[in-house]
């Protein structure tokens, strides 16, 4: 068992940027010595994503992989000639299992014959697939259904789940990492550091004696990664494992340069920490408040993301509110019904007793 971290001391009072401007999207920049950036593009609102690339002995360790594409494929085909001068990719290592940090997993696996690192929770969500077609099952409709969502809106959010840019290109194997393993790049450690919440268990990495932190998708420094409820485990309470791994995360050094997925690096890991805590906790709040009167997942949703216009920002803020609420209803401060196919939730103490037996599975 990995021994108990306390909480490192915090010593940058507000968040900082060591460069004013990002490379150009599909460009890269060195971070330190061996570390380069490279900013891969994505095809949507959020138009980028940073990988990493390492370099060790004769060859190159690759820290995520952009989405699986043609664009990205052309972007590496520069990368193998610019960048690494030609050298083999030594292994590639995911953050998570999510389309724009895995979608090239296979294809780099095969192309350099070289091992994929990963936690093993996150291999195996690799193959747990969106619901696809006009008829995507009982659960899906079921899901929705008790959420509250219109049925005219669920079209709208099979053709965001079905599009080509979220096809996985799964490798046959993988080596698993753990919380605490330290892997050997070059003249290097870097240690694994696992989270979750955003994704089952997601790995970042550490290098105390450089001070760097690649920390994927779970530390950005402006926006908040999607912390959601799915049709596959529809009871899941991952914002409660979320606010946990932010409060694990305080062990990393405040003196890191953190090396986030999106947008720049940045100085301030504990600030940022507590400015995500605060964020969700917000939201908590607000819910609550707002369960005066009994609610369903939809109309919380039209409340507390009142700017989700697309289909792809209703299936994220429908995803975000009902892990709001599992995690309310996981603390007994809230309580659910199903009234005419719908969940309605209410906040406890508006005439509403808090059931006894909060730690019973009701099947």
């Amino acid at each position: 068992m990995k021994p108990h971290l306390a909480p490192a001391e915090q010593v940058h009072p507000r968040l900082s940027f060591p460069w004013e401007t990002p490379p150009a999207t599909g460009d890269w920049q060195t971070v330190a010595e061996g570390v380069v950036w490279l900013r891969m593009p994505l095809p949507f609102g959020l138009d980028h994503i940073n990988l990493y690339l390492l370099q060790h002995d004769d060859g190159w360790v690759i820290v995520d992989t952009g989405l699986g594409t043609a664009q990205s494929r052309e972007v590496w085909e520069r990368v193998f000639r610019e960048v690494m001068d030609d050298a083999p990719v030594k292994a590639v290592i995911a953050t998570h299992f999510h389309h724009d940090h895995a979608g090239c997993l296979g294809w780099l696996s095969r192309r350099f014959r070289c091992p994929v690192y990963m936690t093993r929770g996150e291999y195996q969500a690799l193959f747990i697939s969106p619901p696809r077609g006009s008829e995507p099952g009982w659960e899906f409709a079921q899901f929705y259904q008790r959420a509250g969502v219109p049925e005219a809106r669920l079209d709208g959010f099979l053709k965001v789940l079905g599009a080509s840019s979220f096809e996985q290109d799964v490798p046959a194997s993988f080596t698993r990492l753990t919380d605490g393993q330290v892997l050997r790049i070059g003249t290097r450690d870097w240690e694994v550091v696992v989270g979750s919440g955003h994704s089952p268990e997601h790995a970042c990495l550490y290098s105390r004696q450089d001070q760097l932190f690649i920390s994927g998708d779970q530390v950005l420094p402006r926006i908040t990664s999607s912390v959601c409820v799915t049709v596959t485990e529809p009871e899941a309470n991952p914002l409660d494992d979320w606010l946990s791994s932010l409060h694990r995360l305080r062990a990393v050094s405040d003196q890191v340069l953190v090396l986030p997925a999106h947008e720049r690096p940045f100085y301030g890991l504990h600030q940022r920490l507590t400015q995500l805590a605060e964020h969700h906790h917000g939201h908590l709040d607000a819910m609550l408040a707002e369960l005066k009167n009994e609610k369903t997942t939809n109309e919380l949703m039209a409340f507390i993301f009142p700017r989700a216009r697309s289909a792809f920002d209703a299936l994220m803020a429908n995803g975000e509110t009902l892990a709001h609420l599992n995690y309310l209803l996981g603390e007994g401060r809230i309580t659910r019904r199903l009234s005419g196919g719908r969940y309605r939730y209410q906040r406890v103490g508006c005439d509403v007793e808090a059931p006894a037996d909060l730690q019973v599975t009701h099947i």
